[in-house]
């Protein structure tokens, strides 16, 4: 009889080209699916809740997979983490009803970015966050990041080659916050377009930079052309919190 269980993955995703499997590099959903293959002795599929860019990170990465296998949530916990490598692991395995989906069953994402913006970098945190060393006016970035919260068509903060079929979304929260060097960007939504995230960060860093008055981005939502916006944003800086169901 198929059941159906719900990975909890938390992934650092400097070696790998995103979630998604791809022809041009290793992913975490091949990864994924070649260590379940093993452990169920046949070919396994995984679905997350979605996709995260070459770089991306996540700390609760939900994703599904049916089985027939009679292990139990905690042995194919145990049994992942032995066989993953050190960049991947399993943080829960849990039994999901089968109407259950990853992706279509989400309510609400949570994705955090992190500036270290002081004048010197960190050895330890370069693969989890942005280092900028000039000022940035925090203040101006917060005015101008309150024109995101809503419901807008975000078409020049999308990837051009972005395949969603509608590019509106609903920006439920968007926060600026200041921690010990770092700025941290948090953007909640049910879903997000390709690059969005990295598009906001950047197109505030130009706020920050005084190179984008805070009251512009009003007009750049409204012009609906990627090229009125800043620059993507790097994707080393971008992590995957949390996905409500």
């Amino acid at each position: 009889m198929k059941k159906k269980y719900l990975l909890l993955v938390e992934y650092e995703g400097t070696a790998y080209h995103g979630w998604q499997i791809q022809l041009n590099g290793i992913t975490i959903q091949e990864v994924l699916e070649k260590v379940l293959s093993k452990i169920t002795n046949t070919p396994t599929t995984v679905l997350s809740s979605g996709r995260t860019d070459a770089g991306v990170h996540a700390e609760a990465m939900p994703a599904h997979f049916l089985t027939e296998s009679k292990m139990k949530p905690g042995e194919f916990q145990l049994a992942l983490n032995s066989l993953l490598p050190h960049d991947i692991t399993i943080k829960e395995v849990r039994n999901v009803p089968m109407s259950f989906h990853a992706r279509g069953s989400a309510k609400s994402k949570l994705y955090r970015y992190k500036i270290l913006n002081r004048d010197y970098p960190s050895a330890l945190n370069f693969r989890r966050s942005w280092f900028i060393p000039h000022k940035l006016d925090i203040a101006a970035m917060r005015r101008a990041a309150k024109y995101f919260q809503g419901e807008h068509d975000f078409t020049s903060f999308r990837a051009g080659n972005c395949n969603a079929k509608s590019p509106v979304r609903t920006m439920d929260r968007v926060e600026i916050l200041k921690q010990d060097g770092y700025i941290v960007f948090e953007f909640e939504g049910k879903g997000f377009l390709k690059h969005m995230v990295r598009n906001f960060v950047g197109t505030l860093v130009y706020v920050g930079k005084k190179k984008i008055p805070a009251k512009d981005v009003k007009s750049i939502l409204e012009a609906c052309d990627r090229k009125a916006a800043g620059p993507t944003a790097p994707s080393h800086g971008l992590c995957l919190i949390k996905v409500e169901y």
